[in-house]
C-alpha cells in the first residue's frame, strides 16, 4: 500500500480546501435571521430621535390666556343715574284741578307730561324723550352745558331744572323728580362749581 506524503501537493491542496470550507461555516450567511436582527437592534439603539412628545400632568390646571386688556381710548361705559317721568303729584294735583275750566289746559299738560314724557341722566349725556311712542328724542352732552338752574315748584316736591347750553339755547325740564340731586349731577358732570341758582317755591 502506497503512503501519502504530509507535505505533497495533493495533501496540501486537500487541507487548504478543508480549512477554507471550516473558515466559511463560521461565520453565517446574512440571510441568517438572528445576525439581522441582532443588526437591526443595536443600529436602531444608536440611532438619534428626531421628534419628542412630552405630554403634561393630567393634575395640574390647563394653561389659560389672559385677555388682553382694552384700550384707554375705548369709550366709557354708559350708566344710568336717573331714568323716570316727571313727578307723580304734578299729575295728581293737576287732575285735582282740573275740574275748573280756566285750569283744563294746566290738566291736560300735566296729562301729558305724565304718559309721555321721560327724563334720562347718564354719565355721557341728557335725553328726553316725549311723544306717543317716543319717536321724540333728544340728546346732549355735558359738554355743551354753560349753566344749571332749578324751579322748586308746589311745596319743593318737585321742580323744573333749567339748562342753558353754550349757544344760548335753553331745556327746561318740567316736573323732575330729585330735581337739586340731578341738577348737581348735571353741573358736576359738566365740569362746573356745583352751586345750585334757584328761585322761590312757585305754582304747579
Amino acid at each position: 500500500m502506497a503512503s501519502t506524503s504530509l507535505l505533497s501537493p495533493a495533501a496540501i491542496a486537500t487541507a487548504a480546501g478543508a480549512t477554507s470550507i471550516t473558515h466559511l461555516s463560521l461565520h453565517p450567511s446574512s440571510k441568517f435571521p438572528v445576525r439581522n436582527f441582532l443588526f437591526k437592534s443595536i443600529s436602531g439603539n444608536n440611532r438619534p430621535s428626531s421628534r419628542l412628545h412630552v405630554s403634561s400632568p393630567t393634575d395640574q390646571p390647563a394653561a389659560t390666556t389672559t385677555p388682553a386688556q382694552p384700550s384707554s381710548k375705548s369709550p366709557k361705559e354708559e350708566t344710568i343715574f336717573f331714568d323716570g317721568g316727571a313727578h307723580y303729584g304734578d299729575l295728581l294735583a293737576n287732575l285735582l284741578l282740573g275740574f275748573t275750566l280756566l285750569w283744563l289746559p294746566l290738566t291736560l299738560a300735566a296729562v301729558s307730561r305724565g304718559f309721555f314724557l321721560r327724563y334720562r341722566f347718564t354719565n355721557l349725556r341728557v335725553t328726553v324723550i316725549s311723544g306717543l311712542t317716543g319717536q321724540d328724542r333728544s340728546d346732549f352732552s355735558y359738554k355743551v352745558i354753560k349753566d344749571v338752574q332749578v324751579v322748586p315748584r308746589f311745596i319743593g316736591e318737585w321742580g323744573d331744572v333749567i339748562i342753558t347750553l353754550k349757544d344760548g339755547a335753553k331745556v327746561d325740564l318740567r316736573s323732575v323728580p330729585r330735581f337739586r340731586e340731578i341738577a348737581k349731577y348735571c353741573l358736576a358732570m359738566a365740569e362746573k362749581p356745583v352751586v345750585l341758582k334757584e328761585t322761590g317755591p312757585k305754582g304747579f
